[in-house]
Formats: C-alpha cells, sequence, structure tokens
C-alpha cells in the first residue's frame, strides 16, 4: 500500500438540516443523502508526489443514507495538477491504498458503486473557518457558498461546532449554512441553507491524526 497524508481545509454542503444527522448516526433528514464536498490540499503527498497545492471536489448522491449503498459519484480535480498529483487524488478519493474503513473517501467510494469519470477543470474557491463564510466554484460544474447559521429570533451569527473524536473524516468543524447547485457534470444537486460545515483535515491512510 502507498502511504499518503494529507493536511488541508474542506467546506461540504449537503442536502440535510443544519448538524446534519449523519454525524449523530442518525437517518438523513429527507431520507436521502446528497453531497457536494470541496478539498484545499495545504500539504501532504501519496509516496513521493508532493500533493500541496492541489484542489479537488466530490458530487455525492445516495437513495437512502449512506451506509445502504446504491450511491453515485463524480470527482473533480483541478486542472493545475499534474499528471502524479491527479492519479494520486483520485486514487486517494476513491479509497485506494486506504485501510479498510478508515476514511471518510473509503466509505464514501465502497458505498458508491456507480462512478463516474473524474473532470479536470479549475476550482476557484476561498474561504474562512472561524467566519463560516465563503465559496467554492468550477465553472459550468457547480457553485457553492456558506454563511453562518443565522439565529432563528434574532437573525445575528449564530456558532455552533461538530466534535467527532472518532471520527474518520475530522476532529472538529464549524457549522454553517450552505447554498449550492450543479450545474453541470453527471450529477445533479441544489441545496438551499442546509447543512454546511468547514473543517481542517489531517489524515492518512490510516485515519485521521488528528486536529
Amino acid at each position: 500500500m502507498t502511504e499518503w497524508t494529507i493536511q488541508g481545509e474542506e467546506l461540504a454542503n449537503c442536502n440535510c438540516n443544519f448538524g446534519c444527522p449523519c454525524q449523530f448516526s442518525v437517518l438523513p433528514t429527507h431520507g436521502n443523502c446528497e453531497a457536494l464536498i470541496v478539498y484545499d490540499i495545504e500539504s501532504g503527498h501519496f509516496g513521493d508526489t508532493n500533493l500541496a497545492g492541489v484542489r479537488a471536489a466530490g458530487v455525492y448522491h445516495w437513495p437512502g443514507p449512506i451506509h445502504e449503498g446504491n450511491g453515485q459519484m463524480q470527482l473533480i480535480i483541478d486542472e493545475s495538477a499534474d499528471a502524479d498529483q491527479r492519479v494520486a487524488v483520485e486514487a486517494i478519493m476513491m479509497g485506494e491504498n486506504t485501510d479498510e474503513m478508515a476514511t471518510v473517501w473509503y466509505v464514501y467510494s465502497a458505498m458508491a458503486p456507480r462512478k463516474h469519470e473524474t473532470l479536470y477543470i479549475p476550482i476557484d474557491l476561498a474561504w474562512d473557518r472561524e467566519e463560516r463564510k465563503g465559496y467554492a466554484r468550477a465553472s459550468g460544474i457547480f457553485d457553492m457558498e456558506v454563511s453562518p447559521i443565522p439565529h432563528i429570533v434574532s437573525g445575528a451569527p449564530h456558532r455552533a461546532s461538530i466534535q467527532l473524536p472518532n471520527g474518520f473524516e475530522y476532529r472538529h468543524a464549524e457549522a454553517a449554512s450552505g447554498s449550492a447547485k450543479t450545474t453541470g457534470g453527471a450529477i445533479s444537486l441544489t441545496f438551499n441553507a442546509t447543512h454546511a460545515h468547514l473543517a481542517h483535515l489531517n489524515i492518512s491512510c490510516h485515519g485521521v491524526l488528528g486536529a
């Protein structure tokens, strides 16, 4: 198995209510699970391949809860990634070279037998985890924006976070409100003020390494 590690930032938006039932081992809000997740890799490697600076995204759809499978997925990797980086990131996000069930990518891939062709196009992104604000875009494929959850009474920014000491994705995430739409690609998604989170990733082929 090729050893790999990734440190970076994650921005995710799904179709469920704020908080995301999956994080609490509860069935999804609407019975099914859909998500758009974008990654900004700050440092890392896949064997001898340096992954610093690579951006990638995954678009996912499951007809029911993720653990029931029968899903589909499509990866997008920024076209600036070189040939070795493309192979490496695709392998990681397909759950290859990974201990069984050790990462979220392993689980997503195992539960999504229908895998659409990976796309290589520019990904534009800018977000602030502390402020719970930002966006991610891939021209002709998706557009996502996140902002703080509004307080139910005052409308002021409401801060909440999720701690997962034994999680296979992150240890801590800031919760936010997200809206996203796919405008191309193989999977059609539309979210309007649904669950989003921003998290720092520190993960390897053996699982989450820490905060």
